[in-house]
């Protein structure tokens, strides 16, 4: 049997897809958790041979899950299963250490494939995301330009986020107008829902 666990923040979503793959003849839900803080205690004490990871979940991203996963159980094999199909997430997930990603509107029987796949060693990618995150190049943007940028997206002024991330107010500004160029975009909030858009924050 191929122990599975299923980290997904939606209720009914994480409950249907456990019952699909626990039909599955070799394949065993182990564990499932809804928040990205709860996947490596969860995945410690189950010890799955995969982890399926959703990326957008309260406490941690599953992006974040993922690279800790690959440090503290680095035999359990990551697919990635999102809404999202953005190409920066596709970068960062293999950044991350994850063998898989795919976007949820497959059909269970490709998902369950997938799981069988990644556990054989192989790399599975939905190839539409492929392509895109190949056109799309890589992330512009430094780590302290995407903290900028995240910490300015909802509103805040230039004097909040100097505070908030501890930087002279200068300095902020030099990160804003960064990201803005490297976006191609006239102001911070198209810079924020350009790289949003993108899977660069």
């Amino acid at each position: 049997m191929i122990r599975v666990l299923l980290a997904e923040d939606q209720g009914m979503m994480r409950g249907a897809l456990a019952l699909l793959l626990d039909l599955e003849d070799d394949l065993e839900i182990v564990a499932t958790v809804g928040a990205g803080d709860e996947v490596v205690p969860a995945a410690l004490e189950a010890r799955p041979d995969v982890a399926l990871l959703d990326i957008e979940m309260p406490g941690i991203s599953g992006l974040d899950a993922a690279a800790e996963l690959r440090d503290r159980l680095p035999g359990c094999r990551v697919l990635m299963l999102t809404t999202f199909g953005r190409p920066g997430y596709l970068r960062r997930a293999m950044e991350a250490g994850a063998a898989g990603f795919l976007v949820k509107d497959g059909p269970v029987e490709e998902l369950a494939a997938a799981i069988r796949r990644v556990l054989a060693g192989e790399k599975v990618i939905d190839p539409a995301l492929a392509a895109a995150a190949l056109s799309t190049g890589a992330n512009p943007l430094t780590d302290r330009e995407r903290d900028v940028l995240v910490a300015a997206a909802d509103g805040a002024t230039i004097a909040d986020v100097s505070s908030r991330l501890h930087l002279s107010e200068s300095t902020v500004r030099n990160y804003l107008s960064a990201a803005i160029g490297k976006t191609g975009t006239r102001n911070r909030i198209e810079a924020a829902r350009t790289a949003r858009h993108n899977g660069w924050l």
